[in-house]
C-alpha cells in the first residue's frame, strides 16, 4: 500500500509539471546560486587571503538574504500551487481520502520536487564552480583558486534547502483548500465586479507613500539615520494599501465616467481588472517589494561602480605619508618608500610640507596653514597653475568640488592668533589636488614672508599637535604602486585593527594598494550581487507566473465564453494584453518609482560625502531591467495565449 501511495504522488508531481515548472527552476536556481556562494566561502584560499574576512562577510550576507527569501518564497509557492490544484484536492476526498492522507500526499509531492531541485542544484552548481573559480581567480589576482572537494558546502545546502522544504510542506497542510465537490458542479465563478475597499486606506496609501517620497527628497546627510527608518515604513505601508484599496479607488472613479466606461470592450476589460487587482493584492505587493530590493541592490552596485570609476579623481597622489613633527619613523620610512620606488623603476616626484596650526580670529577655530613655496612643488608636478601671494594674502585650500563652488564667492577677514598675522582668504584654488581624508576642511596657503613669521606655536600645544609633516609622492601611474610601502601600511592597518583609538605618530596611505583591494572587493560583492538579483527577480516573475497558470482553466472557460457571444480574435488578444499588462507592470512600474527616489537619497548622500554621482550608472541598469521585464511579458504572453487558443 505503501509502495503505490509512493507511487501515486510520485506520478502526481510529473502529471502537474506545468505547476510545477517555475517552482522547480526557482528553487534550482536558489540552490545553484547558494551552492556556488558555499563553495567560495568555504575555500581555502579565499579564507586565508586579504579579502577572506571582507569577501566571506558579503557572502554570508548574501547567503542570509537567499536563505530568508527562498523559504518565503517556497512558502508563498506552495500556496499558489495548492491553489491551482484545488479542483483536484476536493475530487480525491470526495472518493474517500482524509486529510491525513492529502497532507502525507501534498508533503511526499513537494519533498520530490525540493530533492529533485537541491540535487540538480548542486550537481549543476559543483559543474560551474570551476569556471566560476576562474572569474574570481582574475579578479582578485590570485595566483591559483583550484576545484577542491569538502562536505561543508555539500551538507550546508541540503541542510539549508531540505528542512525548508520539510518544514513549509507541513506547515503549507493547514492551508490546504478545503473545497466541496458541489463547487464543482457549479462550474466556474463569474468575475465579481463589486468594488469593496475602504476609502480611508485608499487615501492613507495616498499618503504614506507621498510622504515616504518627500522624506527622501529632503534628506541629507546629517539626516539619513533619522530618515532610512522611517522611509521603508511608510512607502511599505503606502503600497499595500494602494494595492488593496487605493487601485480599486482610482478603477471606481473611472466607471463612473460613462464616457469612458462604455465604449467598446472598456467595461468588461475593467471588470476583469478589477477581479485581478482584488484576488492579486497581495501578491503585488510582494512583487513590488521584492523588485524594489532587487533595484536597490543594483543601485549599491552602481554606486560602487561610480566610485571605483572616479577613485583617480578622488585620490590625484599616490602615496601619502603624514606624520607628526616628532615622529621618530620619519626619516626610515620615507628612505624606504624612495628605495621601494626606485628599484621598481617607478617614477615619482616628491614634495616635503611643514603644516603649522593656527588660530583663527574669524571663526575661533584650528586653521592648518600651508607655505606658498611648498604648494607650488606639487602643483608644479600637476602641471597645474601656480600660486602667487603677497604679504597679508592668503587662499583657501579646497576640500571637495562643490567647496570649490563655495569659498570662491567668500571673502574672510582674519589674524592667525598666535604670531598675530592679518590675512584676507578672498580666493580659493580652482582645482583639488589634495584628498579631502588628507586635509582638515579649515586649510589655507599662505606667502613665504608671513609662513616665516610663525613662529609661536599653536595655543592648544601640546593637547593638540601644533603641526604636522607632510610627503606627497606624485606618480603618474599609481595603479603601479600595489606593493610599495607594505610594511607601513601594515603597520597601520593594524593599529587600526587592534586599538580603539589610533595611536602611531603617523598616517600612510598606497591609493594603488587601496585601489587593487577596492577593486576587488568590488568586482566580488558584483558578482555576488547580480546572482542575488537575478534570483530576486527570477522569483518576482514566479510570483505573477503561479498566479496566472493557477487561474488558466477558469480563464480559458471564460475566454471561450467571450468568443461564443462575438468577442472577435482581436478583441480578445487585446483584452488578455490589457490583463497581464496590469498584472506585470503595475508592480513593477511601483518598484521602479520607490528605487528612483530611494536612488535620490543615495545620490544626495553621496554626492555630500564623496562628490559622487551614480545618475549614469542607475539609468543604464534601469534601462536594462526595462528591457528584460518587457521581453519576459511578451515570452509569457506568446505562451498565455498559446494556452488560452489550445
Amino acid at each position: 500500500m505503501s509502495v503505490t501511495f509512493l507511487q501515486f504522488a510520485y506520478r502526481n508531481v510529473f502529471r502537474n509539471f506545468r505547476n510545477y515548472a517555475a517552482f522547480f527552476m526557482a528553487s534550482f536556481f536558489s540552490v545553484f546560486v547558494f551552492f556556488i556562494y558555499s563553495m567560495l566561502m568555504f575555500h581555502p584560499e579565499i579564507e586565508s587571503g586579504f579579502l577572506g574576512e571582507v569577501s566571506i562577510a558579503g557572502m554570508v550576507v548574501a547567503e542570509i538574504i537567499l536563505v530568508l527569501f527562498s523559504w518565503f518564497f517556497i512558502f508563498y509557492s506552495m500556496r499558489a500551487f495548492l491553489e491551482a490544484r484545488s479542483k483536484e484536492f476536493a475530487i480525491l476526498l470526495q472518493l474517500g481520502m482524509d486529510r491525513n492522507q492529502l497532507g502525507k500526499l501534498i508533503i511526499i509531492e513537494t519533498m520530490t520536487i525540493g530533492i529533485f531541485s537541491c540535487i540538480s542544484g548542486i550537481i549543476f552548481g559543483y559543474a560551474f564552480s570551476k569556471f566560476f573559480f576562474m572569474i574570481v581567480r582574475e579578479i582578485l589576482n590570485l595566483t591559483a583558486l583550484p576545484l577542491y572537494l569538502s562536505w561543508e558546502p555539500f551538507v550546508l545546502t541540503l541542510f539549508v534547502y531540505l528542512s525548508a522544504f520539510i518544514v513549509i510542506s507541513t506547515i503549507s497542510i493547514i492551508f490546504t483548500p478545503d473545497i466541496k465537490i458541489r463547487n464543482l458542479i457549479r462550474g466556474p465563478k463569474f468575475v465579481d465586479v463589486v468594488t469593496n475597499y475602504s476609502k480611508r486606506n485608499a487615501i492613507l496609501g495616498i499618503v504614506l507613500i507621498l510622504c515616504g517620497y518627500s522624506l527622501a527628497l529632503i534628506t541629507t546627510k546629517s539626516s539619513i539615520f533619522t530618515y532610512t527608518l522611517l522611509i521603508p515604513i511608510f512607502v511599505t505601508f503606502g503600497t499595500y494599501y494602494f494595492f488593496t484599496d487605493t487601485t480599486l479607488f482610482i478603477i471606481d472613479r473611472l466607471k463612473n465616467r460613462k464616457l469612458f466606461y462604455w465604449k467598446r470592450a472598456r467595461m468588461l476589460a475593467i471588470a476583469e481588472q478589477v477581479h485581478i487587482l482584488r484576488v492579486n493584492s497581495r501578491m503585488f505587493f510582494i512583487v513590488t517589494l521584492v523588485s524594489t530590493l532587487a533595484f536597490l541592490t543594483v543601485g549599491v552596485l552602481s554606486a560602487m561602480s561610480s566610485y571605483t570609476s572616479q577613485y583617480d579623481k578622488l585620490n590625484p597622489i599616490g602615496l601619502i605619508y603624514k606624520g607628526e613633527i616628532d615622529n621618530p619613523y620619519e626619516t626610515e620610512h620615507i628612505l624606504s618608500v624612495i628605495d621601494e620606488l626606485e628599484d621598481s623603476g617607478i617614477s615619482y616626484h616628491m614634495t616635503r610640507f611643514t603644516v603649522v596650526r593656527q588660530t583663527s580670529t574669524y571663526t575661533s577655530n584650528p586653521v592648518e596653514v600651508f607655505r606658498e613655496t611648498d604648494i607650488n612643488h606639487l602643483l608644479f608636478s600637476y602641471k597645474y597653475p601656480l600660486v602667487s601671494l603677497t604679504s597679508g594674502e592668503a587662499m583657501f585650500i579646497p576640500y571637495s568640488e562643490d567647496s570649490i563652488e563655495t569659498l570662491e564667492e567668500t571673502v574672510v577677514e582674519t589674524v592667525l592668533k598666535e604670531n598675530n598675522i592679518n590675512l584676507t582668504i578672498n580666493s580659493v584654488y580652482p582645482k583639488m589636488f589634495f584628498p579631502s581624508a588628507i586635509i582638515s576642511s579649515n586649510a589655507i596657503i599662505i606667502s613665504d614672508e608671513d609662513f616665516t613669521r610663525l613662529v609661536h606655536d599653536f595655543e592648544l600645544t601640546p593637547a593638540v599637535e601644533p603641526g604636522y609633516h607632510l610627503f606627497t609622492f606624485d606618480i603618474p601611474n599609481w595603479t603601479e604602486t600595489d606593493t610599495i610601502g607594505l610594511e607601513i601600511q601594515q603597520m597601520v592597518a593594524r593599529d587600526y585593527i587592534l586599538n580603539s583609538e589610533y595611536t602611531l605618530p603617523f598616517y600612510f596611505e598606497n591609493a594603488g594598494l587601496n585601489y587593487s583591494y577596492i577593486l576587488a572587493t568590488y568586482s566580488l560583492l558584483t558578482l555576488i550581487g547580480i546572482l542575488v538579483v537575478a534570483v530576486f527577480l527570477l522569483a518576482s516573475g514566479s510570483f505573477v507566473y503561479f498566479k496566472i497558470y493557477a487561474n488558466l482553466d477558469r480563464e480559458k472557460k471564460q475566454f471561450d465564453m467571450l468568443k461564443k457571444v462575438g468577442l472577435s480574435d482581436k478583441e480578445l488578444k487585446r483584452l488578455i494584453t490589457r490583463n497581464l499588462v496590469i498584472q506585470f507592470f503595475l508592480p513593477w512600474g511601483l518598484a521602479f518609482i520607490h528605487s528612483a527616489f530611494a536612488f535620490y537619497v543615495v545620490q544626495t548622500v553621496l554626492n555630500d560625502v564623496m562628490n559622487l554621482s551614480i545618475v549614469k550608472e542607475v539609468v543604464f541598469s534601469f534601462t536594462l531591467f526595462g528591457i528584460i521585464q518587457v521581453v519576459y511579458f511578451f515570452l509569457i504572453r506568446w505562451r498565455y495565449l498559446s494556452h488560452i487558443r489550445g
